[in-house]
Parts: structure tokens; C-alpha cells; sequence
């Protein structure tokens, strides 16, 4: 493992053999002689390291290979093929001194039980990884406070929105003090408000205890707002790691450009200019090829009435679309260092 990298991965795969037959009787009793198999890479060599107190979003389309990997580093999987070093320690191992540093939250599934009151699911917890009192205590007033569960702990999980439990799911994961999270999906399903809360809470946790974390979203207000670097997966295969500013260099090939005229549009020809993506009230936005820059800003300029001018790049969630609808190639290695573990 490199020096400083927490998570260390090199040529990790996840390869599935499933079973296929075509519809119908006849199909269904041959593939009671002879089966036909073919093997799905959920996860294909991948490699990637992250520095401790990272935060960093791991992105990708469903069934892209986000949960899979993330089963392999929490110990729930064994891969079919390279390494992984989390910790110093083997996560498939589940070595007892590794599961008491690290969690996975999943914000699909319920670890809370579902008929007593949330306090007593803490103290199953703290039993099952034997938390000091010295420590459990205090770790309960923190969380309780940073993510304001003061009238939730006597609830039974049953009685709780779907907001105020998954703030206890992450609560009960982070009572044993862990140095690493897998986060994945933890604010899905949940209201702006919400989401913020969770959001401003793991920022919190990790300035307050340096942890390392690994964080699978579908929202990008999640991703914007925590993670500066990001990786992304398709179809098990690793497309970037970088910088989340620096996907709009690779992955889009266009800006946009915002407009607003003193004397209004009055029918004036803009396409010329690039694509129209809105006009209204004298104002328009344009989409132009990257290259194109500099020449169109100078055209508008020169050319039309400009009270003020804008040049941005897409949106992330524009970005990400566009990474998603390429098809990885293995040829193309990512931009990043980290991607080569250097």
C-alpha cells in the first residue's frame, strides 16, 4: 500500500457466472440437461487509492459495479481477481481489529430492529463491538446532538419517517468510532432538508475525526457539496478519477453561454452562433463547441447589443449524463494519478 493511502486497490474484479435459456418448454427442459452459462464482470479491474480524510464520490449509472465494490472493501464479498488493502488489513479476511474501524451504510437497508426503541438497537451495537462505556456514552451525545435525535431514541424504528431513520441508521453505524465509511446511498429517498442535514453531518464527522470516506450518490447536490474528487465507474470499468471540475474538460466538449442584449432578441438569427438552448426577455443561452469559444464571444460582442456575457461550463449533472453514455474503453487510461496509484 502506498504511503498515506487508506484504501488501495489494484486490478479488482467481480466476475458473476449466471445462467441463460431462451423462453418456452422446450428450452426450459434442455436447460435441464445441458445449461448455458455466461460470466457478467460486475467489477473489471479496477484500480484506485484514496489518502486518509478524503472524502470521495464513487459514481456511476445502476449496475455500474458502485455496491459491488463497496461490498468487496466492507468484507461482504470476495473478489474473483486482483487486491485490496483497506487499512492495512484484506477486507474479505473480516478481521475483527478491521471491522471495528470501518462501516458500510447502505440507504436501502435497515440495520436498526424494526420493533424497539432506537436507543436499545445503540446498546445492541455497543455489545457487539464491545464500546467502552467511557466511550459509548459520549459517542451517543455527540451523535445525538450533531444530528438532533434527542426525541427519536425512545421511538421504536417503526414509528420513525424515513428521514429521522436513516439519520439513526447512521448514527448506529458510526458509534464504534470508525476511521473509514462506505457510504452508499445514504440521503436516497429523502427530502432537500433532509439531505442537507446528512450532507452538512459526514462533513462534520470526517473535519472532526479525519475519516476516510467512500460515497456512492444519485444526487450531485451530495456529490458537489462534499466531494472535490470524484471516480467514476461504467459497466465495471474505471472512466475517470480526478478532480470534479476536471470532468467537464474531458467529458464536455461544449460551453455555455449566456447572453443578455440591451435592445432585446427582436427575431434576430442566433443559431449562427451555436446551439439555442433558451431565450427570453432579451436573454438567451447558447450552447458552442469548447474550441469555439473565444471566436463566438468575440462575434456576439462585436455583433449585437451585449448589456452582459457569460461562459460556463454544462452543469455536473450534464457532465455526468455525457460520461455515462460513453462505452468504456480499456485502452483509454483515466486522467488521474491516483488512478495509477502513484
Amino acid at each position: 500500500m502506498e504511503q498515506d493511502s487508506v484504501i488501495q486497490i489494484d486490478q479488482l474484479s467481480k466476475v458473476y457466472t449466471v445462467n441463460e435459456r431462451e423462453a418456452g418448454l422446450v428450452a426450459a427442459m434442455r436447460s435441464l440437461v445441458k445449461r448455458k452459462t455466461r460470466d457478467v464482470h460486475a467489477v473489471d479491474t479496477i484500480s484506485f487509492s484514496v489518502s486518509e480524510g478524503e472524502i470521495v464520490g464513487f459514481l456511476g449509472p445502476n449496475g455500474a459495479g458502485k455496491t459491488t465494490t463497496l461490498k468487496m472493501l466492507s468484507g461482504l464479498l470476495h473478489p474473483t481477481g486482483g487486491s485490496a488493502s483497506v487499512l492495512g488489513y484484506r477486507p474479505w479476511e473480516r478481521n475483527r481489529d478491521y471491522l471495528r474501524r470501518m462501516t458500510l451504510v447502505m440507504g436501502q437497508r435497515n440495520q436498526l430492529l424494526w420493533d424497539i426503541p432506537v436507543i436499545d438497537t445503540f446498546e445492541l451495537h455497543r455489545a457487539v463491538y464491545r464500546i467502552p462505556e467511557a466511550q459509548y456514552r459520549p459517542t451517543v451525545e455527540e451523535l445525538t446532538e450533531l444530528l438532533e435525535l434527542e426525541t427519536l431514541l425512545q421511538k421504536p424504528t417503526r414509528n420513525l419517517s424515513l428521514g429521522e431513520r436513516m439519520k439513526c441508521e447512521i448514527a448506529a453505524a458510526l458509534l464504534h468510532r470508525p476511521s473509514v465509511l462506505f457510504l452508499d446511498e445514504p440521503t436516497i429517498g429523502l427530502d432537500v432538508t433532509m439531505q442537507r442535514r446528512i450532507r452538512r453531518f459526514i462533513t462534520e464527522y470526517n473535519q472532526h475525526t479525519g475519516a476516510t470516506v467512500l460515497l456512492t450518490s444519485h444526487y450531485m447536490a451530495d456529490v458537489e457539496a462534499l466531494c472535490k474528487r470524484v471516480i467514476v465507474i461504467h459497466h465495471g470499468k474505471l472512466l475517470y478519477d480526478g478532480e470534479l471540475t476536471g470532468l467537464a474538460d474531458r467529458f464536455a466538449p461544449f460551453k455555455t453561454v449566456e447572453v443578455k442584449l440591451q435592445n432585446g432578441i427582436n427575431n434576430r438569427p442566433l443559431a449562427q452562433y451555436g446551439e439555442l438552448m433558451a431565450h427570453s426577455e432579451g436573454r438567451i443561452t447558447l450552447r458552442i463547441p469548447k474550441d469555439d469559444t473565444a471566436s463566438v464571444t468575440g462575434r456576439l460582442l462585436s455583433e449585437l447589443d451585449v448589456a452582459d456575457l457569460t461562459v460556463q461550463d454544462p452543469p455536473i449533472e450534464d457532465v455526468i449524463a455525457q460520461v455515462f453514455s460513453q462505452s468504456p474503453d480499456p485502452s483509454v487510461a483515466p486522467d488521474s494519478q491516483h488512478a495509477s496509484g502513484k
